[in-house]
């Protein structure tokens, strides 16, 4: 007889197959659980009171920066003595318009003055020695000449004599030996005279390169004593241009060393704006772009001058001069504010500027669903600035609206939700 075997209840019915459809439905659920609670951990709760919202819109894009600067003189001159001493009077006070050449410090010199008294003792030794030598080549020309008019009579006697002899000679009435001598004695009276004259000529050469010589070390030694005197008469310290003494830092019996910073005096036929700008546009500040300057209701117009490469605490300089008329009120050390431009006006996508950028850098911004109710965390990419907007080159579309403060007290949250 069969017996009936009954199918299994429970958990011993299920098949392989059922299990596997089991465990894939516990790591679904366990999915979903994760995904809803780590986007519960990401959303912020914030509170509407606290945001600063603005609109994404289209429209032009002005390329300048804000910019302030301070004015000074169009150039300095700085104020040294080209020689050293002791202040003894302070002609000119801090301030005063002064002219070119004007005295404004006068110093002394003591062993400027010794150095004085020293040359033109020398010159005047050397002066005597001159005159002495000249004197003594006088005396030796003197007595050269008479000694050469005596050669020369002696060579005409001997000459007569020498003649003498021998037409007596010629007429055997003295010996050949007389007429022998007489003819040497001739000969050499000669040659006597011809070397007086060449020694002679030759003194006369040496006489006049030595006398040569020694009127160059005269003169030389005439122009030191000129320089040195001029020396004195750089004790006092002059204006090198006319305009304003800015700065006179010398006091009575300050002992001041050549060359030495005193002071300096402002060149105020022009004025230059010296501003302090951003790193960030290092690479687009050149000399020759315009600028504005609102003052007192009026536009001036300027343009930078002088850009200087060195940075320092993330700032580089520069100088602007104005292209046109300037301020009536100008004066050193004002404070102008001005608007540099950096390039032509562009359409393009704008956001309002807030402090969003210093905590996200501008590589992201929250942006709010239509209702307004959540804000999402959105990548975004921008190009220019200027004190009011960002140009937005990717991540918005005009319309859209976008928070742009209060980034600090985000954290990583990918939501806010508005309330």
């Amino acid at each position: 007889m069969d017996i009936k075997i009954e199918k299994g209840k429970g958990i011993k019915a299920l098949k392989p197959r059922h299990w596997l459809y089991i465990g894939g439905g516990v790591l679904l659920a366990a999915l979903i659980v994760w995904l809803v609670t780590s986007d519960l951990s990401k959303t912020l709760k914030v509170e509407q009171k606290g945001l600063t919202i603005a609109p994404v819109k289209k429209g032009q894009f002005d390329d300048f920066v804000r910019l302030d600067g301070r004015v000074q003189p169009i150039s300095v001159v700085q104020i040294s003595p080209q020689e050293g001493g002791i202040v003894v009077e302070k002609v000119v006070e801090e301030g005063a318009t002064v002219k070119k050449g004007e005295v404004l410090v006068r110093l002394r010199n003591a062993n400027l003055d010794l150095q004085i008294l020293n040359a033109e003792s020398e010159l005047a030794e050397k002066q005597n020695i001159l005159r002495n030598t000249q004197i003594s080549m006088e005396q030796d020309l003197l007595n050269n000449r008479t000694e050469l008019a005596q050669l020369d009579l002696e060579t005409v006697r001997k000459k007569r004599s020498y003649e003498q002899m021998q037409r007596l000679y010629n007429e055997k009435l003295i010996a050949r030996e007389e007429f022998i001598q007489a003819k040497e004695d001739y000969e050499l009276a000669l040659r006597r005279q011809r070397l007086i004259t060449q020694r002679l000529h030759k003194d006369s050469i040496f006489r006049l390169s030595q006398v040569d010589q020694m009127e160059d070390n005269l003169a030389n030694m005439q122009r030191n004593v000129v320089l040195v005197r001029q020396r004195k008469d750089e004790l006092d310290v002059v204006s090198p241009i006319s305009s304003e003494l800015g700065l006179l830092d010398v006091e009575l019996g300050e002992n001041i060393a050549a060359g030495q910073k005193i002071g300096q005096v402002n060149d105020l036929t022009n004025y230059k704006v010296t501003t302090n700008i951003d790193e960030h546009y290092i690479d687009r500040v050149t000399t020759g772009l315009d600028a504005t300057c609102d003052r007192n209701g009026k536009v001036f117009n300027m343009r930078v001058r002088k850009v200087y490469p060195e940075v320092r605490d993330g700032k580089f300089r520069a100088d602007l001069v104005f292209s046109g008329p300037r301020p009536d009120n100008i004066r050193t050390g004002q404070t102008y504010y001005l608007n540099l431009q950096l390039g032509q006006p562009t359409q393009g996508i704008l956001i309002p500027k807030g402090t969003f950028f210093s905590a996200t850098g501008g590589k992201w911004i929250f942006v709010l669903d239509k209702d307004g109710k959540k804000a999402y965390r959105r990548s975004i990419r921008l190009g220019r600035q200027n004190p009011q907007y960002y140009e937005v080159l990717e991540g918005l579309e005009p319309g859209e609206r976008v928070i742009v403060n209060g980034y600090e007290a985000y954290g990583d949250a990918k939501v806010l939700k508005i309330e």
